[in-house]
């Protein structure tokens, strides 16, 4: 995408952040409630469509723009950027990912008509998509084995049973991307992994479980199960072992999270500059303490470390594609680890250097740094995995440096 139409859309969401997510942010946070009145904003700004490919009436916008606008919703709201990449994510797996995998020409084609359908139906309808990924056995999630959620072929399309949790979107959405495992007489393969939509009215159908929890509050992450739920074959995102495929040789569909804490962390900065300006609405007014050597040396820590995360993620989101250099993969993990962590390190940081009327609810700190904290949990690259893997494969294979 050319740099003055990324801008324009990154000025939008710049917009929609400031002029109305920011006023909504901290009663969705209190409630746990999902950010519904933003994703009206979203869809009258046509961004439900972002990643849609332009043959299909999308914007057809490529993964650095898409990771750019995101990390600026993230800027603004957290829970919003996480979940709206949940449906950005389904669009974009089925799009630009889908078209760079092998297929067969029949595989293609039919691919090009089931997502044509589900397509339209997102620009016309403002249909939104979930994308339940963890399941009660993290090891599913985190590439280690099959899916437990099973998909069985019978006339027409498929049955479902299993159990997804941290579902976000969770009763929200029109359609959840489900993954999980074909059903046969051969051993449960990851090989044989599906990508089913699901209509949220689908009989056998359940979203389950409270959500109380510590940060990203309005995501409402609660329990799906699937009881013998039909799914007809044309609502099929992804051909029949496709997925697999893609999470080989496209890794850096696994990293669309990542913009999110991009935004967190650079919103943690900038509130820490204004607070100590005096700029905060209901904070304190400039004082004294921003002349304070102590503080000034805090402050430049943690640009230091915002550009360190900053540098790796424009490198990473550039280097995303098909069968991706060893070297940019390995970075890709390393970017994915910076971002998560340093987020929560500027939040923390934020907390010290600003003082302890930083912390009341009425000022956006207090949230950022319980939101930024749940980075390191999210599945499949948490930071515990993007460091064993850059260890592992960088003493396995050392020839990948530089």
């Amino acid at each position: 995408m050319d740099k003055p139409q990324e801008q324009e859309l990154i000025g939008i969401a710049r917009e929609l952040g400031r002029d109305k997510f920011l006023d909504r942010v901290a009663a969705n946070d209190r409630q746990g409630m999902f950010p519904t009145e933003n994703y009206q904003d979203l869809a009258q700004a046509g961004f439900l469509a972002l990643v849609i490919p332009q043959r299909y009436g999308g914007m057809g916008v490529d993964y650095a723009s898409y990771a750019r606008i995101a990390a600026e919703l993230g800027y603004w709201c957290g829970t919003t950027a996480l979940t709206f990449n949940m449906h950005t994510a389904t669009m974009m797996w089925s799009g630009q990912v889908a078209d760079q995998l092998p297929m067969s020409a029949d595989q293609r084609e039919q691919h090009h008509q089931r997502r044509a359908a589900i397509y339209e139906r997102v620009i016309a309808e403002d249909l939104l998509f979930a994308q339940p990924f963890s399941e009660p056995n993290s090891a599913a999630a985190a590439g280690k084995a099959p899916f437990g959620t099973t998909a069985t072929p019978v006339e027409g399309g498929y049955l479902v049973n299993g159990q997804k949790h941290f579902a976000s979107l969770a009763g929200s959405a029109n359609f959840y991307g489900v993954l999980c495992t074909l059903a046969g007489d051969a051993e449960p393969s990851a090989t044989n992994t599906m990508y089913l939509a699901i209509p949220a009215d689908a009989p056998g159908f359940e979203v389950f479980g409270d959500w109380d929890v510590l940060g990203m509050r309005g995501t409402v992450s609660k329990n799906l199960r699937f009881t013998d739920v039909f799914v007809p074959a044309e609502q099929e995102m992804l051909p029949t072992g496709m997925y697999y495929q893609a999470a080989r040789d496209w890794p850096h569909m696994f990293m669309t999270l990542c913009p999110t804490y991009m935004g967190i962390a650079r919103a943690a900065f900038a509130f820490t500059c204004q607070y100590l300006n005096g700029q905060v609405p209901g904070g304190p007014p400039a004082s004294s303490s921003r002349d304070n050597p102590i503080k000034q040396v805090a402050v430049a820590q943690m640009r230091i470390k915002l550009e360190q995360a900053e540098a790796l993620f424009e490198r990473a989101i550039k280097d995303a594609g098909y069968q991706p250099t060893p070297q940019a993969r390995l970075r890709a993990y390393a970017a994915q680890y910076t971002v998560m962590e340093f987020a929560n390190d500027l939040c923390r940081e934020a907390i010290r250097v600003c003082g302890g009327r930083s912390l009341f609810k009425n000022l956006r700190l207090e949230q950022m740094y319980r939101d930024s904290r749940c980075g390191s949990l999210m599945l499949p690259w948490t930071p515990d995995i993007c460091i064993e893997r850059l260890g592992a494969e960088s003493l396995k294979h050392p020839e990948h440096y530089p």
